[in-house]
């Protein structure tokens, strides 16, 4: 820790060496329940775990089996990541009388809550699932959700169904690529995790920058 740097706050590999398994699956419900969570790392962090999956599982349990390892890994991150979400919604859900109560404010207007709420009823399944791929996103989703008051059995199941297709796709990613690279290419992924966070960070951004910078165009155009 003597030589620690902020920029290792947005390095995965950091938490992975200082925490252990305790310590990812804290991050993963903190940026999926949590405000101050939404810095933190998700993609790559999971897409490393996936690599360490052996190491981190042993230190619950001992699995010689790098498929069993990598899929109770995944299984207790998407517990978490659930967890996460349940309790963003909730905070979501109890806020949002406040809200709707509120007037209107130059920061505030109350028709997007009900705008979002539409948004919810419409395509509220595939938001849900969708946001859990998508930094920043993925943490303010469950709490928008429960703001407009979406329907707590649907938001339970779409829940359960992105955290799982989030943790076990980035995870076994992670595992076997790292593993077909190393015995196919000789390439050890681990020398190169900075460059591997920041190709996924432009992935998972860009399309949320896309959509923003062509909507903004459009508003200007219309007006």
């Amino acid at each position: 820790m003597n030589d620690f740097s902020w920029g290792q706050l947005v390095n995965p590999e950091f938490y992975i060496k200082l925490g252990g398994i305790y310590l990812v699956l804290f991050i993963v419900f903190a940026e999926t329940g949590l405000f101050a969570g939404f810095f933190l790392p998700g993609d790559s962090l999971l897409f490393l775990s996936g690599i360490y999956s052996k190491e981190l599982i042993r230190e619950i349990f001992y699995i010689e089996s790098d498929f069993l390892s990598v899929f109770l890994l995944s299984c207790l991150i998407s517990i978490a990541g659930i967890i996460g979400n349940e309790i963003g919604y909730w905070f979501g859900k109890k806020s949002g009388t406040y809200l709707y109560n509120k007037k209107d404010t130059f920061l505030f207007k109350k028709k997007y809550l009900f705008q979002a709420k539409e948004f919810y009823e419409k395509h509220g399944g595939r938001a849900i699932i969708l946001a859990r791929f998508l930094p920043i996103l993925r943490t303010f989703a469950p709490i928008i959700a429960g703001i407009v008051q979406m329907n707590k059995g649907k938001y339970l199941l779409y829940n359960v169904l992105g955290s799982t297709a989030w943790s076990f796709s980035l995870l076994f990613a992670g595992h076997y690529l790292y593993q077909i690279f190393l015995k196919e290419f000789n390439f050890d992924l681990k020398r190169y995790i900075e460059t591997i966070v920041l190709v996924m960070v432009i992935v998972t951004t860009a399309p949320v920058v896309v959509k923003l910078f062509f909507q903004k165009n459009n508003d200007i155009s219309e007006n």
